[in-house]
């Protein structure tokens, strides 16, 4: 199994606490958000990550190359720029084995999602991504149809919407968790790295010809600690074994 960990945020949300530390190495009860996901991913069977690095993007380098890992770790350099997730998938495009899906993975993000039965249903499915999702609150929504098919994105506050064939009155809107599985030939859809953009609108409009779908889980087996709120609510974490 192969993992990508968005690691390269400027984690504004966090501020003034990552002025000088980066997000992902911001400590959970002593321990950096970094290593909690790297050995979650561990504990659940990835053997290769790729973590992508910009803001301090040295002290995340260094970080790694100073611990044991029970898995191959490789970095997707993005000093000059920082691509988001869609300019970060296709600059690490040649770091991933293309046999094999990816979970792409927020470094922000603690959950408990059993990320091998997420896989399998990506794979039975035959879906060229698949996302986690949960129904919870929040301004943006991601729209499915009654075969589980992405179908549209709609912003609650603005009333903007997207939709990958034109408008419905029927769909299912689900909150996007900041991980997916997806195909490495996902990666070869996507426009060149030469300035960021987000993922979202690649998969709408992948979502024309290829089967993406979601895998929904519960949201007590996920917290956001983007924010100095979630962050403290995550000293109580208690990251018990996948469900």
């Amino acid at each position: 199994m192969q993992a990508f960990i968005l690691a390269a945020g400027l984690g504004t949300r966090l501020q003034p606490l990552t002025n000088h530390c980066p997000k992902a190495l911001v400590e959970i009860n002593g321990i950096p958000i970094l290593r909690i996901q790297i050995e979650n991913l561990i504990q659940q069977g990835v053997k290769y990550m790729v973590v992508n690095v910009h803001h301090l993007a040295d002290m995340i380098c260094n970080y790694i190359k100073s611990n044991n890992w029970d898995a191959e770790i490789v970095i997707s350099d993005e000093r000059e720029s920082l691509l988001d997730t869609g300019g970060a998938l296709k600059k690490a495009e040649s770091l991933f084995n293309e046999k094999e899906p990816i979970i792409v993975h927020n470094v922000d993000i603690l959950s408990r999602i059993n990320l091998r039965e997420m896989i399998s249903y990506h794979q039975t499915e035959g879906n060229m991504s698949t996302l986690a999702v949960c129904h919870r609150k929040t301004s943006r929504y991601l729209l499915f149809d009654n075969q589980k098919q992405l179908i549209g994105w709609r912003n609650q506050s603005s009333g903007e919407a997207k939709w990958v064939n034109g408008p419905t009155a029927e769909y299912t809107e689900l909150a996007f968790s900041g991980i997916s599985v997806v195909e490495p030939s996902l990666l070869r859809l996507l426009p060149p790295a030469t300035q960021p953009y987000p993922i979202i609108p690649e998969y709408l409009s992948v979502a024309k010809y290829h089967r993406i779908s979601y895998f929904l889980h519960t949201e007590t087996n996920w917290i956001d600690v983007g924010t100095p709120q979630k962050l403290n609510m995550a000293q109580q974490w208690n990251p018990s074994s996948p469900k």
